[in-house]
């Protein structure tokens, strides 16, 4: 067994073992584990250049000149342990990996402890559904529990197309085409493109990064598709602003209708730590209604899209909440702290102000 494959698996079980999400291998460094958001060392060697060399040439290929990488992604399957998707990188001359550790059971919505109402969301037959959130809030996990739903409820073919492929789904009720830019295809939009020519019920596309791929994935949801994206953004506001940002400005006012009419729902994501040291996930969930689409659209302030949001949540056929409604909801039931909420909350002083009235 080669150096590489030796203390790479060694150090993926050994993640596995502490709960880490992400494991941090620096030349001329001993690696550290990320567990529950903080950076934790590891007693163990420090890794040589060599020794970085032959892990980068392990989870890319012998193809690969190691050389001539400055950045590269990927995923790599340690054999009979998991998948990782990985970042090689150099810094002042060295090299760095980064892998976050993709587990090979998919969980469930409910595992994950999710609100049920994206089980619903999950089984809609047409329009767009964005998860957003920063890097490590868990939208890959969330939109994977999302669509091995839809693998177990509905019988229909599921392309996604991901850069690189996370969780390996198993096919149940649905014909699930996964594939990877880089190997599987040249790119997002090329593949986007020949996707709506094989038959789709519902398209997954990891990440909405520029005007043509948000063009073609408004056109599927037009055309009676489901889509499913990411965007690297904190909340429903910031997320329909950055997309109606990227079109001309003279086709902006088409594209806020446009997506006042295909967007279905915005699931916003923020990684926090519970009371029992573990991960939790605080959820904006947008559904859209005729206030959002002219909020959307520009017939109504945009404004007041997050008080729409608020008074969404209990009315029937929506279930829309705001950050910081379901911050409260995890604060009363004890799974967050106090202070874990108010450094979340949209706004400090508004949450206050509700923990003082209940």
């Amino acid at each position: 067994m080669s150096f590489g494959s030796k203390h790479l698996h060694s150090l993926i079980q050994a993640a596995l073992d502490n709960n880490a999400s992400d494991i941090h291998i620096r030349e001329d460094e001993a690696p550290c584990f990320r567990i529950v958001g903080e950076m934790v060392p590891i007693r163990t060697k420090v890794f040589t250049r060599e020794n970085l060399v032959d892990i980068i040439k392990l989870m890319t290929g012998a193809d690969v000149l190691v050389d001539d990488v400055n950045e590269l992604d990927g995923s790599y399957s340690a054999e009979n342990i998991c998948r990782i998707r990985y970042n090689v990188f150099k810094f002042q001359k060295k090299y760095g990996v980064i892998c976050r550790l993709i587990r090979d059971k998919i969980p469930t919505i409910k595992e994950l402890k999710l609100p049920s109402i994206l089980a619903n969301i999950a089984l809609v037959e047409r329009g767009l559904i964005l998860v957003t959130g920063a890097t490590g809030s868990g939208k890959s996990t969330t939109l994977a529990a999302m669509i091995n739903h839809i693998n177990n409820e509905r019988n229909c073919h599921i392309i996604s197309i991901e850069d690189p492929v996370e969780y390996i789904h198993t096919q149940n009720n649905s014909r699930i085409s996964q594939r990877e830019v880089g190997i599987d295809t040249k790119n997002y939009n090329v593949a986007l493109r020949s996707a709506l020519r094989q038959d789709p019920d519902v398209l997954l596309i990891g990440e909405l990064r520029d005007l043509e791929t948000i063009s073609i994935a408004l056109m599927a949801a037009e055309t009676g598709h489901t889509v499913f994206a990411t965007v690297h953004t904190t909340d429903a506001m910031k997320t329909i602003g950055r997309l109606i940002s990227m079109f001309p400005e003279e086709e902006q006012q088409e594209a806020r209708n446009r997506l006042a009419d295909n967007l279905y729902s915005t699931i916003s994501q923020r990684m926090l730590r519970s009371l029992e040291n573990k991960n939790v996930v605080a959820l904006e969930i947008m559904i859209t209604n005729p206030g959002v689409k002219d909020c959307i659209s520009g017939k109504d302030d945009f404004g007041r899209l997050i008080s729409i949001i608020k008074e969404g949540r209990g009315k029937s056929g929506n279930h829309s909440q705001s950050f910081d409604q379901h911050l409260m909801d995890l604060y009363k039931k004890k799974i967050i702290s106090k202070d874990e909420a108010l450094n979340a909350a949209t706004s400090q002083s508004d949450f206050i102000l509700n923990l003082e009235i209940e």
